[in-house]
């Protein structure tokens, strides 16, 4: 696998990280994962926003044009001839003597790793309700940043440990949040619901996307705190994820008869691939 690594496309065995980089010393550095359709980086301007908007706020002074990117993307699909491709594109802090650093990285790391895209699922995952509760984020928001022991840990707990499966956690108040890989959305009555990120889930851009289209379609959304039960009480459940896009879920052994709002979003999502779009929302 060829991987871009600070300015040069290199073989990913030949690749070398400094041992002081901060990114792997305290976890200082975010990532955005985004899929590649035909040779077209899908969202591609609001996954960067959010990861250009999240590298302020840790202090990593990084940045780069669209066009620059762009063409990053193209020569990691040649080198690995792929047309379709799952994508990270990981900015660490860079190297720095070892201790807390208060300043600013002037120095990062970047990284973009490239694989085959998996196929599109098109049958349910079951729910599996997480013992072990959603940390809280580090800082004001939650990040889409190195620290990821709390999903890790959680993978190791799940009884099914299996793609058909996707754990969900609840906050420490007992609130529905978030996937382990994923965010939820839940239908009632024709009303839609989703947990809010005051309950300290990651805002994903599939997320976001998806409440966009919802409003589009003349859907209501509901953003809030939820029980457990309500969950459990939906007519629809699904998930929403950069790589896997949308996907139904089926709460323990209960099958989900009514899939219509699930139906109408996963045809505009295929749609809006279609028309090869960059967003922020240009729908």
């Amino acid at each position: 696998m060829y991987i871009y690594l600070n300015d040069q496309i290199i073989d990913s065995k030949e690749a070398k990280i400094s041992v002081f980089d901060h990114g792997y010393l305290y976890g200082v550095g975010l990532f955005e994962t985004f899929a590649i359709y035909d040779g077209h980086p899908f969202l591609l301007d609001d996954h960067f926003l959010r990861l250009q908007e999240g590298l302020k706020q840790i202090g990593i002074d990084w940045f780069m044009e669209k066009e620059e990117a762009v063409s990053i993307l193209q020569q990691l699909l040649k080198a690995n001839r792929l047309k379709d491709a799952y994508v990270r594109w990981n900015v660490s802090a860079g190297p720095q003597e070892v201790g807390l650093f208060a300043g600013v990285y002037k120095e990062p790391t970047l990284t973009v790793l490239i694989k085959p895209l998996p196929a599109k699922r098109t049958i349910p995952k079951k729910v599996e309700i997480l013992a072990l509760r959603r940390n809280t984020p580090e800082g004001r928001v939650r990040l889409k940043s190195h620290h990821y022991l709390n999903n890790l840990l959680a993978k190791r707990e799940m009884v099914h440990n299996s793609p058909d499966v996707e754990g969900v956690f609840l906050t420490e108040e007992g609130y529905v949040a978030e996937g382990l890989v994923s965010n939820l959305f839940w239908v009632k009555n024709g009303q839609v619901y989703t947990p809010s990120v005051a309950t300290g889930i990651l805002n994903g851009v599939t997320r976001q996307f998806v409440i966009t289209l919802l409003r589009k379609a003349n859907l209501k959304v509901e953003e809030g705190l939820y029980q457990l039960h309500e969950l459990e009480a939906a007519d629809e459940i699904f998930m929403t994820n950069s790589i896997q896009e949308l996907v139904p879920l089926i709460l323990e052994d209960n099958q989900i008869d009514d899939s219509r709002v699930f139906e109408l979003l996963d045809r505009e999502y295929q749609l809006s691939k279609q028309k090869k779009l960059w967003s922020r929302y240009k729908l």
